[in-house]
C-alpha cells in the first residue's frame, strides 16, 4: 500500500510571497503539501495547528521569517513557541512530535523553502499515516457507499 502524506504548511506572507506560483512545483516542491499563507505566523494559534491534524493532516509545519529579521518583529518567535506547545501536546497524546516543525527562512523563493518541504515530506513519509487520519476506506464504509 503506497502512502502519500497529507502535509499542511502555514507560511508567513512575506516568506512565501514568491513561492506560490507554478515555479514552486517545477523546482521539486512536493505536490501533496497544502500551502496556507498567513499574514504573520505569530498570529497562528495552537488550536489552528491542532485542527489541521484533526482534519487529517499527517504532518504540519510552519515557515516564518528569520528570528532576527521578522517583518513583524517577534512573530516568528511567537510561532516557534506555539509549535513547541503543539509538539508537547502530541507527546502527551503518544504521537510523534516530529509530525510538527518550525522553519525560519528568508523571504522569497529560496532552495531552503523547497528543501523544508522535501524534508517534511520525507520525514512524514517514514512515520506513516497520522493517528488522527481517518482511513479513506473506513470513511467510505461509514458513509454507506
Amino acid at each position: 500500500m503506497s502512502f502519500t502524506p497529507d502535509i499542511r504548511l502555514f507560511s508567513c506572507h512575506y516568506t512565501s510571497q514568491q513561492s506560490c506560483g507554478a515555479e514552486l512545483l517545477k523546482l521539486g516542491f512536493p505536490e501533496n503539501i497544502r500551502l496556507n499563507r498567513v499574514s504573520c505566523t505569530g498570529k497562528l494559534q495552537v488550536t489552528t495547528l491542532l485542527k489541521a491534524f484533526e482534519e487529517g493532516a499527517d504532518g504540519v509545519y510552519v515557515v516564518g521569517c528569520p528570528v532576527d529579521a521578522c517583518h513583524n518583529v517577534k512573530g516568528s518567535l511567537r510561532a516557534a513557541k506555539r509549535v513547541e506547545a503543539v509538539r508537547q501536546a502530541l507527546v502527551e497524546l503518544g504521537v510523534e512530535p516530529e509530525r510538527v516543525a518550525m522553519y525560519h527562512l528568508p523571504r522569497g523563493l529560496h532552495p531552503e523553502f523547497i528543501n523544508a518541504g522535501r524534508e517534511m515530506n520525507e520525514r512524514i513519509g517514514k512515520l506513516g499515516p497520522g493517528p488522527f487520519r481517518l482511513d479513506r476506506q473506513a470513511e467510505t464504509t461509514l458513509m454507506g457507499a
